[in-house]
């Protein structure tokens, strides 16, 4: 598995709905997420509609959903992703879904219902902290989420998003870390960073066995 640095304007012609995108951010609640699961990841976001037309200045955008604080709102929203890369603080990796999972599994119909329905859902701090805290899993403790999406966390979001778009089964959103997440063998081989230090990868990336009709042919 290989990261390359590239720009934005070379990757957004070919960003699809469904690819990640993760982010590994500077504030304090980032560190957290960072410091308690052990990764360079904090946040993972979905890409939704790709090529939309701006009427107004005639260019084309691309639309990232996530569960986040974003303009004094907590919860899920879409945004155009440029606007997302040029404005946040830290790494961004652009995590495209591989070719097969997305020609045999991704129903893109079912995908758009589920998102859509999602939008402007508040964000769960409390499960997103016991999403991380994973010591005491499967024995009822503090760290063990039951799945419940009234509200969202950001990779509760994705994971929710990917299970209903048929490209995973039968996970318990709620439980899904970010970097649980880009560790999910549905990816392309190569992963692609749009910002941030060269030097901070996805350790371990596209390397678990999430279901085992999905297992890399290529493995």
């Amino acid at each position: 598995m290989t990261c390359e640095k590239i720009s934005y304007q070379d990757a957004r012609k070919n960003m699809k709905p469904g690819d990640v995108v993760a982010f590994g951010g500077s504030s304090a609640f980032s560190k957290l997420i960072k410091f308690t699961t052990r990764s360079h990841v904090s946040h993972v976001g979905i890409v939704m509609q790709t090529q939309m037309l701006d009427e107004n200045s005639g260019r084309f955008f691309n639309q990232v959903m996530e569960s986040t604080i974003l303009d004094e709102f907590a919860g899920v929203t879409l945004s155009r992703f440029s606007e997302r890369l040029r404005d946040y603080d830290g790494e961004v990796w652009w995590l495209p879904l591989r070719d097969d999972v997305r020609r045999d599994h991704f129903d893109q119909r079912a995908f758009f219902d589920f998102m859509f329905r999602q939008n402007h859902k508040p964000y769960d701090y409390s499960q997103a902290l016991a999403s991380a805290i994973d010591g005491l899993d499967g024995l009822g403790g503090p760290g063990f989420a039951k799945e419940e999406l009234s509200r969202l966390f950001c990779s509760e979001l994705v994971a929710a998003g990917l299970e209903n778009a048929n490209v995973v089964r039968n996970v318990n959103s709620s439980e899904v870390t970010p970097i649980e997440l880009c560790r999910w063998n549905i990816f392309e081989p190569t992963y692609y960073q749009l910002k941030g230090e060269d030097s901070r990868q996805i350790r371990h990336f596209n390397s678990v066995a999430v279901n085992r009709n999905l297992e890399s042919r290529t493995a």
